[in-house]
C-alpha cells in the first residue's frame, strides 16, 4: 500500500513539472525557403548575326607617272550591310573572343584632278572584311568591348574625262588593320544588339590605270587613306545563361 502511494505521488509530481519544463524550452523558429536568385548573364558561346551601317573613307591620289605629284583627295561615303560570326568566353566579369565579319558596301566619292583639271578621280569601296580579337567587361546583360585585328577592303578606282571612263584600275584587295569598340545589350534569351564603331587603316597601294579600250597604261598612282564605320549588330548566341537553382 505504501509503494502504491509513493508511485502515485511521483506521477503527480512529474505531471506538474512537465508544463514548466516545456515553457523553458526555446521556441521553434520557422524559416521559409530561400528565394531563387538568378545567376548573372553569361556571354559565353558561339554567335552569328547581321549588321548594317554607314561609313566614310578618305582616298588620296599621288601620281607617280607620267607626272609626279599630289593629284588630290576626296571622301567616299555610303551604306554597308553583311554578317558576322564569332565565339566568346566569360571569366568572372571579363569577356574574351574573336570574330570574322564580311560586308557588302557602297562607299563612293570623287574629286577633280589637281594635275589634270579636266579629269576626275573616282573611288569606290565595294566590300570589306574584319578579322578581330575582342576583350570586354560585362555588367550582367550589358557588355562593353574593344576589338582589333586585320582588315581587307575591296577597292576600285577610275579616272573620268567628259563624264566617260578614261582609265580604270583592276579591283584591289587592300589589307590593313582595324581598331574599334562597341556596347552590346541582351534583349531576349540568346539575342543581343550592339552599337559599334571601327576605324580601318587601309594600306597604300600602287595602282595602274589602263585605257578600257586599248589597255594602255594612262597613269600610275599611289592611293591611300583610312575609313570609319558606324554600325548596328544583331546576334544570336548558342550557350545561354545558367538557370538559377535554390
Amino acid at each position: 500500500m505504501k509503494r502504491m502511494l509513493l508511485g502515485a505521488v511521483a506521477l503527480l509530481t512529474l505531471g506538474a513539472l512537465a508544463p514548466a519544463v516545456a515553457a523553458d524550452l526555446p521556441a521553434r523558429t520557422y524559416t521559409k525557403a530561400p528565394d531563387m536568385i538568378p545567376v548573372a548573364y553569361d556571354w559565353s558561346g558561339v554567335y552569328v548575326g547581321i549588321n548594317g551601317g554607314w561609313g566614310t573613307a578618305s582616298r588620296c591620289f599621288d601620281q607617280t607617272a607620267p607626272l609626279i605629284g599630289t593629284d588630290g583627295c576626296h571622301n567616299t561615303s555610303g551604306a554597308f550591310a553583311g554578317g558576322q560570326a564569332g565565339y566568346r568566353w566569360q571569366a568572372a566579369s571579363w569577356v574574351f573572343g574573336f570574330e570574322a565579319l564580311g560586308d557588302w558596301a557602297s562607299l563612293k566619292g570623287s574629286s577633280v584632278s589637281l594635275l589634270a583639271p579636266a579629269n576626275i578621280d573616282r573611288s569606290r569601296i565595294d566590300a570589306f572584311g574584319l578579322f578581330t580579337g575582342q576583350v570586354g567587361y560585362a555588367w550582367n546583360t550589358a557588355l562593353l568591348y574593344f576589338k582589333g585585328g586585320a582588315a581587307v577592303v575591296a577597292d576600285r578606282n577610275d579616272i573620268l574625262s567628259g563624264g566617260a571612263i578614261l582609265a580604270t584600275s583592276s579591283g584591289d584587295n587592300r589589307w590593313g588593320g582595324t581598331v574599334g569598340g562597341g556596347i552590346e545589350f541582351s534583349f531576349a534569351p540568346n539575342w543581343s544588339a550592339a552599337f559599334e564603331y571601327n576605324h580601318l587603316f587601309i594600306a597604300t597601294n600602287n595602282t595602274n590605270f589602263t585605257n578600257p579600250v586599248g589597255g594602255a597604261v594612262v597613269s600610275s598612282d599611289r592611293i591611300h587613306g583610312d575609313a570609319d564605320l558606324v554600325s548596328v549588330h544583331v546576334n544570336y548566341r548558342w550557350g545561354g545563361p545558367v538557370v538559377a537553382k535554390y
